[in-house]
């Protein structure tokens, strides 16, 4: 093994030595026959431009790389920017995708209420007619309920028959106005309450309190105490009651309905319950 290392060293250095004996920058200026103690041969290119071609190549070289260091940057630079707006397009694809969505169910809502304009006409052309009978019916139910706020009931039902005819009231406020009477009429069958009219009294019209229970029973009391009565709905007419009977009851009716006194039991004169038909 070391033999063959030598030799590889010894054909190396032979090498050498032809390549500098051929070389054009060392020749001979005699024959063959000069004196082998001569001066060397000077070489045809000076050393200095050597060494300057080598600056040259390093400064270059540098430059180069200066250069290739810019580009890569401005690569990295371009490829973060690619990847950002990739992720604009990912976000702009979903954003749109909602997007379509919801123009397609505004779509359908528009049709939707397209439809229910076209309706509309039909349905206010109906509606008028629908308030004049619930009107109509309103007043008749008034007139054959037990009579208690009659001109506050009476006037109520004028007011939105006035209202049918006019112009500057739309259709639903007409509606909305019935059905809040229909809602008043509804309440007063839950309630008790008092208050003060006319009344028949001994044939002639005198000023007394009157007790409302629901619409079971409307009774009345003059303002002295001594005279009481209550409204018979069969005979549509006020029937006087016996005071040695009723006229506690309907005093404390009285109180219980203007909150004076707690809720109690009364013996009063209510119709009993039939059956309905």
């Amino acid at each position: 093994m070391k033999t063959q290392r030598l030799k590889t060293i010894a054909l190396a250095v032979s090498v050498a030595v032809g390549m500098l004996a051929g070389s054009p920058a060392y020749s001979a200026d005699t024959t063959a026959g000069q004196d082998p103690a001569a001066a060397p041969a000077k070489p045809l290119i000076p050393v200095s431009k050597v060494l300057d071609v080598g600056v040259k190549r390093t400064v270059e070289a540098k430059r180069s790389q200066l250069k290739v260091d810019r580009l890569a940057a401005d690569t990295g630079d371009l490829l973060q920017d690619y990847k950002i707006v990739m992720k604009q397009v990912d976000g702009l694809r979903v954003y749109n995708a909602r997007l379509e969505k919801q123009i397609a169910n505004q779509l359908r809502r528009i049709a939707s209420l397209g439809k229910s304009v076209d309706d509309a006409t039909v349905i206010q052309r109906q509606i008028t007619p629908l308030l004049i009978r619930m009107i109509d019916g309103l007043e008749q139910f008034v007139a054959l309920d037990v009579p208690f706020h009659i001109e506050e009931r009476t006037e109520r039902v004028e007011f939105l028959r006035a209202n049918i005819d006019r112009s500057d009231i739309t259709i639903a406020e007409k509606f909305r106005q019935v059905l809040e009477a229909y809602k008043i009429e509804n309440e007063y069958g839950r309630k008790i309450d008092s208050y003060k009219g006319v009344a028949s009294v001994g044939g002639s019209e005198r000023e007394v309190n009157f007790l409302r229970i629901g619409r079971i029973g409307l009774m009345y009391q003059s303002m002295d105490g001594e005279q009481s009565g209550a409204w018979d709905q069969d005979k549509r007419q006020w029937v006087e009651l016996d005071s040695g009977d009723y006229r506690g009851a309907v005093q404390k009716g009285l109180r219980i309905a203007r909150k004076q006194a707690s809720i109690d039991i009364m013996k009063l004169p209510i119709p009993a319950p039939e059956a309905a038909k």
